[in-house]
């Protein structure tokens, strides 16, 4: 039987694993004369590796994350100052998430706080923890567009619900008491309990001009602030400095001025 009735054949019981794949196992294993309990063995590992990899990458599409790009590819040089050993010490132990601590990530437009705080959630995803990603002005504007009052805490359950909360841009667009009222029912169900990640630009006494005359505001910053770890960034904008690079790169350097 040929490797492509082979593979056909493992498809159709249900195995995902790509033809490639399969193709070089058997390779491999008439090459280095595997016995058929080995080559089961390693077929077995290859498929748990698509299942698992896919299975991964559906949970990302639902957590709504988009982690283009590898973290190795961070340029950690770029800012003036961010606290490189406690953000890798917190992606390596997820030990904030296993507590129930918040981390907020603090810095001007444009210096990778959404990166950071995404990788985080692919992290936790990997490890097994739900994941759910949103800007701060979707997620509140998804909760003020129900219709009733138990249609808002049914929705309410999609961020209070899983293990790890990112909550993007804070600061970028006001929002009125009405959403400082649903932040205040995120903030106060998930504390002590389940951590959320916030990115903003701004300082916690400045929150109040995003939620201006927002009587909750005081309590959301004293319950989000109480466990969280803080990480600033300060730096030029990335993406302002990579548009600097190409555009030098497109300038011919000037010819010297005869005398």
């Amino acid at each position: 039987m040929s490797e492509v009735d082979i593979a056909e054949l493992l498809h159709r019981i249900g195995l995902r694993a790509s033809r490639e794949a399969i193709h070089a196992l058997i390779a491999h294993a008439i090459k280095s004369k595997l016995g058929s309990g080995q080559l089961l063995e390693q077929l077995v590992h290859v498929e748990q590796r698509e299942r698992d990899a896919r299975n991964l990458d559906r949970r990302v599409r639902s957590a709504c994350l988009n982690t283009s790009g590898s973290l190795d590819k961070f340029d950690w040089n770029h800012p003036r100052k961010i606290d490189r050993t406690l953000y890798e010490h917190h992606h390596q132990t997820l030990d904030f998430l296993k507590q129930g601590e918040n981390i907020l990530f603090r810095g001007p437009p444009g210096v990778g706080k959404t990166t950071l705080a995404q990788h985080y959630g692919l992290r936790a995803l990997e490890c097994g923890y739900s994941v759910r990603y949103s800007t701060i002005s979707s997620a509140l504007a998804d909760l003020l567009q129900q219709e009733s009052l138990p249609a808002t805490e049914r929705r309410l359950k999609r961020y209070t619900a899983p293990s790890l909360l990112i909550l993007d841009e804070l600061g970028y667009l006001p929002c009125d008491a009405r959403a400082a009222d649903m932040l205040f029912h995120i903030i106060s169900r998930r504390h002590e309990k389940r951590s959320v990640i916030i990115t903003t630009n701004l300082p916690y006494k400045q929150w109040g001009t995003v939620f201006p005359g927002a009587a909750c505001l005081t309590t959301i910053v004293d319950r989000f602030a109480q466990h969280c770890h803080l990480i600033d960034i300060e730096a030029d904008s990335w993406r302002a400095h990579e548009a600097q690079l190409r555009l030098n790169a497109k300038t011919p350097p000037s010819k010297p001025r005869k005398s």
